[in-house]
């Protein structure tokens, strides 16, 4: 297993790569995936994607974040850019981080999320190791939900009114997966 590449059945996580910003860009530059992520910018300008994409490396090396590119696993040399999925805010103190992603919308209820979310949060828990990876999506984003309780996280409960988004107060939903559990469901 890498912390650099990711294979599954369907799809190829890697590290971004400039090249990747024109598209990151024109598939991110979407009000439907934005209002349901609370860090996406909407709408997504010029410059935005090559900065994000040149703040990974940094990231990475401080041990605070790990990001990678989901592309669908096609014949080599043609992968096909889709989404994002990271841990973000890992706190070595506490062994846990945050699991977050999107992908492009003529992408979503094809099962990637739910083919690259487990395949990341293995990586969280045999090696970084972490004990915790939680994840927070909005009320009013049930499928990501279904995503996370398919790959073995467990809902916690509710945070009302914890996120405002375009000027919007949201519910988050805690999810969280606990190494040892995690482990023994086998996914």
């Amino acid at each position: 297993m890498s912390l650099s590449i990711l294979h599954t059945p369907s799809l190829y996580l890697r590290h971004f790569q400039l090249e990747d910003a024109l598209n990151v860009q024109r598939l991110a530059n979407n009000y439907n995936i934005a209002k349901n992520l609370a860090t996406l910018p909407h709408p997504y300008l010029d410059g935005m994607a090559e900065s994000w994409i040149e703040s990974h490396e940094s990231l990475r090396k401080a041990g605070t974040h790990h990001i990678w590119a989901i592309t669908l696993n096609k014949k080599e040399g043609d992968k096909e850019f889709i989404g994002a999925i990271g841990l973000h805010d890992i706190s070595a103190e506490h062994a846990a981080a945050e699991l977050g992603y999107w992908l492009a919308e003529p992408h979503w209820g094809k099962g990637f999320a739910s083919e690259a979310v487990p395949a990341v949060v293995r990586v969280g828990f045999q090696e970084l190791p972490l004990e915790r990876i939680f994840a927070t999506p909005f009320v009013q984003n049930p499928a990501s939900g279904r995503i996370l309780q398919k790959s073995g996280f467990l809902k916690e409960g509710v945070l009302r009114r914890g996120f405002k988004r375009f000027d919007e107060f949201q519910d988050l939903i805690m999810y969280a997966a606990l190494r040892d559990e995690w482990l023994a469901l086998g996914l």
